[in-house]
């Protein structure tokens, strides 16, 4: 039998590609092009391009390595290319990969031979790093703010329900009278951490890359202090390898921004079965619910939904990006191409789900009656049963609470609550019981009691809603 013929793929007679291919012969495989570029996505950096570019050339007349004139002609190129882009005039090719040679190859066809000088002592490995630690750095600036208005309409919905009484759950099952706006308040701190998560994270990531070129510096006399401090970063990066092999600053806004989702999340289905009918606890309006193409009668929450489905998304950009960089040796490998797509994706969701959760606070209505209702259902008031005993009779709680629990199951034999019992019923368990007992057994008192600080009670809600605004607005 013949052995069959090896074939190939034509082989481009095309130029390499002029920014990096002197070496070269050819230019790559068609496919070799497409996996290699990543102006498809790395095109939303182009203002912290042009930034670090202003910024390095500016450097570089200061250090005297590069003309003044040439360096005047490179700013007024650069500001040229940022309007075309956003007037959207710009033309990207994705023969020259990414944004930064896009960038560069405009430049040059705008101002000529200074475009060519402006890339020393600089690399791509170096300004990718600044492009993308600019870039995430503001995305923590903006999760920070919308949180902010998150806590806001949070806080403000909270104020008017300080004293709506709902039930409180454990295991999804009722546990103990609580207040909506106490419940509220929770999820105000919980942004409060993720603020705080954001915040760190960008103070940690605030050391300016550029200058540490391909891996190991450059011998030319440059200025790294100042163009850390001309794009508002800290200081410069200490050491050179770590410069361009770093991720971490990515990582750390993947994981706050996983765990903001994840907190979003938690709230988006509550919504979803307090809008439901089995609970009815609350409403959306119009604006923030969709209909059914075949059941007229249907409001779907869809908006909490697709904030709980998009958390997700989050999680897996997160791991994504570590595995990632789980087995990359120092320092940059084009493994790392990978970073932005996952970081512009969680970006994006957290954002919209911030959005989405904010609009929804501000939208939601409550049904306070039905709340207060169910807040008495499945023996609510138990545990305040068995503090009275322990506070007013003296009794050890375990002793108390299997005094309560005898007491529970007199009222689910009679089918109703405790409140609903006769002080017979509960003397015939704990004589010395006496009609006291009534005043903490209602889910008002009940709630009005837990004046412990955090605790449900509205006159607490009510403090807790003033310090809020103060430590978060």
């Amino acid at each position: 039998m013949a052995r069959p013929t090896k074939t190939s793929r034509p082989k481009s007679k095309a130029a390499a590609n002029p920014m990096w291919g002197g070496r070269f012969g050819v230019a790559p495989d068609a496919i070799m092009q497409k996996i290699n570029a990543s102006i498809d996505v790395d095109r939303r950096l182009y203002a912290e391009d042009i930034a670090g570019s202003t910024a390095h050339a500016k450097m570089l007349a200061r250090a005297k390595i590069l003309k003044a004139k040439d360096v005047a002609a490179i700013v007024r190129g650069l500001e040229e290319v940022r309007r075309e882009i956003e007037q959207g005039e710009f033309v990207f090719k994705s023969e020259l990969e990414d944004i930064h040679m896009n960038v560069e190859a405009r430049l040059a066809d705008l101002i000529g031979e200074p475009a060519k000088r402006l890339h020393v002592a600089r690399s791509r490995n170096d300004q990718v790093a600044l492009d993308f630690k600019m870039w995430v750095r503001g995305a923590c600036d903006r999760a920070e703010a919308a949180l902010r208005e998150f806590q806001r309409a949070l806080i403000d919905k909270a104020a008017l329900h300080a004293g709506t009484v709902m039930p409180g759950f454990t295991h999804l099952q009722p546990a103990q009278p609580v207040t909506f706006g106490h419940h509220l308040m929770a999820y105000v701190e919980m942004a409060g951490r993720d603020r705080a998560r954001f915040a760190d994270a960008r103070r940690r990531m605030n050391e300016c890359p550029l200058g540490a070129a391909a891996l190991a510096g450059t011998s030319f006399p440059i200025d790294r202090d100042f163009t850390a401090r001309e794009l508002g970063f800290e200081r410069p990066t200490a050491n050179s390898l770590d410069s361009v092999a770093d991720r971490d600053f990515a990582l750390e806004f993947l994981a706050a921004a996983a765990i903001a989702a994840l907190h979003l999340s938690r709230l988006a289905e509550e919504i979803v079965f307090w809008t439901g009918p089995q609970f009815g606890f609350a409403r959306l309006s119009d604006a923030w619910t969709t209909g059914s193409s075949i059941m007229p009668q249907k409001r779907n929450p869809d908006a909490a939904e697709l904030v709980r489905a998009s958390t997700g998304r989050l999680l897996g950009s997160f791991i994504g990006l570590a595995t990632v960089m789980k087995g990359l040796p120092l320092t940059y490998s084009k493994d790392m191409q990978e970073d932005k797509a996952r970081c512009f994706a969680a970006a994006d969701a957290l954002m919209l789900g911030i959005g989405a959760m904010t609009g929804m606070i501000d939208d939601i209505s409550v049904d306070a009656a039905r709340m207060k209702a169910t807040a008495s259902a499945g023996f609510t008031t138990a545990t305040d049963l068995a503090d009275w005993l322990v506070r007013v009779l003296g009794m050890p709680f375990r002793e108390a609470h299997h005094a309560t629990g005898r007491i529970v199951r007199r009222a689910e034999e009679k089918g109703c609550d405790i409140a609903d019992l006769s002080l017979a019923d509960m003397q015939a368990i704990e004589p010395r019981i006496d009609k006291s007992v009534f005043k903490v057994l209602g889910v008002e008192n009940s709630v009005a009691s837990r004046t412990s600080f955090g605790g449900t009670a509205p006159a607490n809600v009510k403090k807790a809603v003033a310090a809020a605004r103060r430590r978060f607005l």
